[in-house]
């Protein structure tokens, strides 16, 4: 808990602590741009991702009117699969950007070579770890 500062004890830091926020994503985020077409009732519109994962991703580009709960296609290369929009926000008066769940999950729908992530949680929380303990020992 923060002090009325605003900060934390290094107890706050514990290493269950930091592993629980990690792994609460169901997969690992990929920050990477890359072209898909998307379809939905009113036409098509070319758009790009921000971040990709397993499960959906996070468009940008998007200047159609999009709401969430809208199912809506997308190909890439050779890939179709439909989404639902999960959440819409509004960037600037023409552009949105959207999260998406993949509603027919396919195996490398995205055409991407993905790291090995099975245990970069635990050692995100071990780099963690390893600098509050040596800024407590320094007395920061």
């Amino acid at each position: 808990m923060a002090d009325d500062l605003g900060n934390f004890s290094a107890l706050d830091f514990s290493q269950d602590n930091c592993l629980a926020v990690l792994n609460k994503r169901k997969s690992a985020r990929i920050k990477t741009v890359l072209p898909v077409k998307m379809c939905i009732d009113t036409g098509t519109a070319f758009v790009h991702t921000v971040d990709i994962t397993d499960t959906g991703a996070q468009l940008g580009g998007v200047r159609t009117r999009l709401e969430p709960g809208m199912i809506v296609s997308l190909r890439r290369g050779s890939h179709k699969a439909k989404f639902r929009i999960a959440w819409v926000r509004q960037l600037a008066p023409n552009e949105l950007r959207a999260g998406i769940e993949c509603l027919e999950p396919q195996k490398n729908f995205w055409e991407v070579n993905r790291p090995n992530t099975g245990s970069d949680a635990e050692q995100d929380a071990n780099a963690i770890m390893t600098i509050l303990s040596h800024c407590s020992r320094i007395g920061w």
